[in-house]
């Protein structure tokens, strides 16, 4: 009989889970109030600094916190998990499993367009990936400014080292500092919760702003063109809000939902009406920093240190969240095969992407430097979250309706209705691309040019490989070759990976193995024709997916084998096909020698040749190639190990093949995808 746990003890274990919670999900929106209302004020679409506007601010930026996110977040988005996975891609596997119906009912065009809109979604995540640990550290080391003047000539190099410092440990992992986060930002929201308290008690009319008529009549007086520009600064206060889906995988829906009620969404609220409070009063505000002004002097260099704490774990969750973003591209076909590193033998989801942390160190430093405070990195900053929020809206809606059964009329308008809300941030947004917007644009649309080129030319490239596959030998066709007695053998065991799944006899080899025998006139006496299967679900076990699936298609003493092998994952975990291998060994299932470092592997190469091609396709296979070069070598990305012999046969590809009259570079693929 199983040991079962006692409630102490889950108790115990569910409310770690919550502490752990708040360090990883909630340390951005958690420092926003550094910046928001300051922006309002002090930015550069800043309103006069009045008690009726101090109390209508507030009041917006109340109310869109309790609908964005309280509504629509974390009662609505966090009930669209798929396989109890969050994040854009999770939203883009529930609208892929549609589309299949959806084709017999002519929606299938709507489908592959919300596709390509979460696809730009997630790429906008890159971009507001490289401004939030930019704006946040700065926000909080500015506060040095305050205490004295003579810190102003070292804010800028000061935050550039903090983030040196950041990224330059990301290789060590998390593990040994996650423990340390939970506390540190429950002091912060705690600490800024007694701060709006405090200041809450000297003006008390700063509570009408609890009342939603006043953010009304805020924008009822500040005309079209005044709304619209505020609104871009009220939207900071909702950045960060796409965590708390994004890391329903980690750590459940039940732990967001808790921490954000009971400790999160008050202490914002009650420090937001603090600054409104203080604004109210018509307080003093050195530096533009209204966050600062409620904090006492002898107690501000301890704050700025406890906000830079913050500030830099938000950073590192934004961060680790990059990097378990950039692996769902890649496992989803829609990114090249980086390096990645586990950091941790207990935590599967603590990985480390060198290149996406040296792109995100070098755009960091290159913002503080080149915009030099949070006010000018601020008109940069909502672009990215406006967009995000509003693909996700309609997103919601598809599915609201497709996978849980919503009538429409209800979907739609409830769905429309936080749409039209995003709408108007996006737009009023839009207006700052002259001002830094252009950043987080630029990035996004560079990381949406590659997953889009990236799967465009994989697509085309797994075409070619199927007009290869007639002039290829069957598996029956290599059975017969080993058992002709003027074909030699040769005395080794050759792993060969494929794109497609060999798992019949009249399957074709691949055209890797269909070359090296054309060239040597000779064959391997024991050949495994391995195939790495990802399918668009976090988790292949949670849909009763086997790990290993082997079909022995020859096996004879003498002249050897030849094996048919899948291995099968989620696109959240991590292929290791050497443990693969060695399970199937251990069921005498192939035949390979027990140490892995004398298993020789055959892998295709892929050669682009020069044809005659249109302008644009030229481009854009330049593009392609030039990723192809730069990826990490298949049996190395999926776990083989660089210790294995390897050795590859060239597959010449015309360019031609890729002149096709799609290019729009993304269409829904079906259930699954071989690699």
């Amino acid at each position: 009989m199983a040991p079962t746990r006692s409630p102490t003890r889950s108790r115990r274990a569910f409310a770690a889970l919550c502490l752990a919670t708040l360090g990883v999900v909630y340390g951005d929106i958690g420092t926003s109030p550094l910046y928001t209302i300051s922006e309002i004020f002090f930015g550069p679409n800043r309103i006069p600094y009045t008690p009726q506007n101090a109390l209508g601010a507030t009041s917006l930026v109340l109310w869109i916190l309790t609908l964005s996110v309280t509504l629509k977040y974390v009662l609505l988005v966090l009930r669209a998990g798929y396989e109890n996975q969050g994040g854009t891609f999770a939203l883009l596997a529930l609208i892929q499993r549609s589309t299949s119906s959806a084709r017999r009912t002519g929606a299938a065009p709507f489908l592959g367009g919300l596709s390509l809109a979460l696809v730009l979604a997630a790429a906008l995540l890159f971009g507001e990936g490289i401004i939030t640990p930019a704006i946040s550290v700065l926000s909080a080391v500015e506060g040095l400014k305050i205490a004295t003047g003579a810190f102003d000539p070292v804010v800028v190099p000061a935050t550039a080292l903090i983030l040196l410092a950041l990224f330059s440990i990301q290789s060590r992992g998390t593990a040994r500092i996650g423990a340390t986060f939970g506390p540190i930002i429950a002091l912060w929201f705690v600490t800024i919760a007694g701060l709006g308290v405090t200041h809450i008690l000297r003006h008390p009319a700063v509570l009408g702003a609890i009342d939603p008529r006043n953010a009304a009549a805020f924008l009822w007086a500040n005309g079209v063109p005044g709304s619209v520009a505020v609104l871009g600064s009220v939207l900071l206060a909702v950045t960060g809000c796409e965590a708390l889906f994004a890391d329903m995988g980690h750590f459940g829906a039940r732990p967001i939902r808790l921490t954000w009620f009971s400790l999160v969404y008050p202490a914002l609220m009650l420090n937001y009406l603090g600054q409104g409070a203080y604004a109210y009063g018509g307080g003093p505000v050195e530096g533009g920093h209204l966050f600062y002004a409620l904090v006492p002097r002898p107690l501000l260099l301890p704050m700025v240190a406890l906000a830079t704490l913050a500030t830099v774990i938000a950073s590192q969750a934004l961060i680790s969240g990059a990097f378990s973003l950039a692996r769902q591209a890649i496992a989803l076909g829609l990114f090249p095969r980086l390096e990645i590193v586990h950091t941790s033998g207990t935590h599967e989801g603590q990985i480390y992407v060198p290149a996406i942390n040296r792109a995100l160190l070098v755009s960091c430093v290159f913002l503080v430097i080149g915009f030099g405070s949070s006010s000018s990195l601020a008109a940069a900053y909502g672009f990215a979250v406006s967009g995000v929020m509003l693909v996700t809206s309609f997103a919601m809606m598809t599915i609201a309706v497709r996978a849980w059964g919503w009538p429409p009329c209800l979907a739609v308008p409830l769905f429309g209705f936080f749409a039209a809300i995003e709408a108007v941030f996006f737009f009023s947004a839009s207006l700052k691309i002259l001002h830094g917007a252009w950043v987080p644009l630029a990035v996004g649309l560079l990381a949406f040019s590659v997953m889009t080129t990236w799967q465009w030319g994989r697509r085309r490239v797994a075409g070619v490989y199927a007009e290869l596959a007639p002039r290829c030998e069957t598996v029956r066709r290599l059975i017969e070759l080993k058992r002709h007695p003027s074909v030699p053998q040769l005395p080794r065991s050759v792993v060969v990976m494929s794109s497609r799944p060999v798992l019949d006899l009249d399957e074709r080899i691949p055209p890797a193995l269909h070359l090296f025998w054309v060239r040597l006139g000779a064959l391997p006496k024991h050949v495994v024709l391995l195939t790495v299967r990802q399918l668009p679900v976090p988790n292949a076990r949670a849909v009763g997916a086997p790990r290993t699936e082997a079909v022995t298609f020859f096996s004879d003493s003498r002249l050897g084998s030849v094996v048919g092998l899948q291995s099968t994952y989620g696109y959240m975990e991590t292929p290791d096909v050497r443990r693969a291998l060695v399970e199937a060994k251990g069921r005498k299932k192939i035949k390979v020698p027990g140490d892995p470092r004398k298993w020789l592997v055959l892998v295709g190469q892929e050669n682009v040749t020069e044809t005659k091609v249109g302008a644009l396709v030229r481009l854009r296979l330049s593009f392609f190639r030039t990723m192809l070069r730069n990826s990490v070598p298949a049996h190395l990305y999926f776990g083989l190990g660089s210790d294995s012999l390897v050795t590859t046969e060239t597959v010449h590809l015309a360019a031609a093949a890729f002149d096709e009259d799609d290019v729009s570079g993304f269409v829904p693929e079906g259930p699954e995808r071989a690699v």
